[in-house]
């Protein structure tokens, strides 16, 4: 259900239009699967600087390069931003490979008496945003390409404190084409975007314990509850 440093599942169901509008982007159109309910291994729309914002589909799940083993991904979903200069895996991608993760927001689990209770948490002003992420194109023994990607975390703002002791780290509006850009490769720039995202532009309230089952796929996923 969740990792211990956030959880493995979020949503994106806005379709290429309003994501083209909210990241600028520069690529053709495809197709995207509405989801309530993302998990690990799945291919996810990311948004790349190669030639201008593009959007294109990635496994999530990091795969480094010098992996022989596709599993791998599936325990890289996330990366810590405090640590992403230093990890093998993750210090090439962080200086050159790095990308948006487009969502419309995500699950965390709170622990309570009763167990653990799933919280969504998304923007007020109902706009997608882009999680900070890292990308890898991997290609396995039998030559197969695969783009794999990551999930950057950091430190909990004040809504998420509370609830869990990681958040996924989310870049601001105005800082997303200083992330994207493949020229700037110094972390004494790149890390101050990781930093909190501002709690008081963002929501939370508990939703179905459904949402524990991947295959619960729907917007009523989403939906406050009383006593989840």
């Amino acid at each position: 259900m969740a990792t211990n440093d956030m959880c493995g599942r979020y949503v994106q169901f806005k379709l290429f239009p309003l994501l083209k509008q909210e990241f600028n982007l520069q690529s053709p159109e495809i197709p995207l699967r509405p989801s309530w309910n993302i998990a690990p291994t799945q291919d996810v729309p990311v948004v790349v600087n190669e030639d201008g914002n593009q959007l294109m589909l990635a496994r999530w799940g990091l795969i480094p390069p010098w992996s022989k083993d596709l599993s791998i991904g599936s325990r890289m979903i996330n990366a810590r931003a405090e640590t992403l200069a230093e990890k093998p895996s993750f210090k090439g991608p962080f200086k050159k490979h790095r990308c948006l993760i487009a969502a419309d927001g995500f699950y965390e689990w709170r622990k309570t008496e009763g167990g653990k209770v799933p919280v969504f948490i998304t923007m007020k002003d109902g706009r997608p945003f882009g999680f900070a992420g890292l990308y890898s194109d991997w290609t396995s023994p039998e030559g197969e390409s695969i783009r794999t990607c990551s999930i950057v975390t950091t430190q909990p703002n004040e809504l998420l404190a509370p609830i869990h002791d990681r958040m996924p780290a989310i870049i601001r509006r105005d800082k997303r084409d200083l992330w994207l850009d493949n020229a700037v490769q110094d972390p004494e720039i790149l890390s101050p975007l990781l930093v909190l995202y501002p709690a008081g532009q963002m929501d939370a309230w508990d939703v179905s314990k459904k949402v524990n089952a991947p295959g619960n796929n729907g917007p009523e996923n989403i939906k406050a509850v009383s006593g989840a």
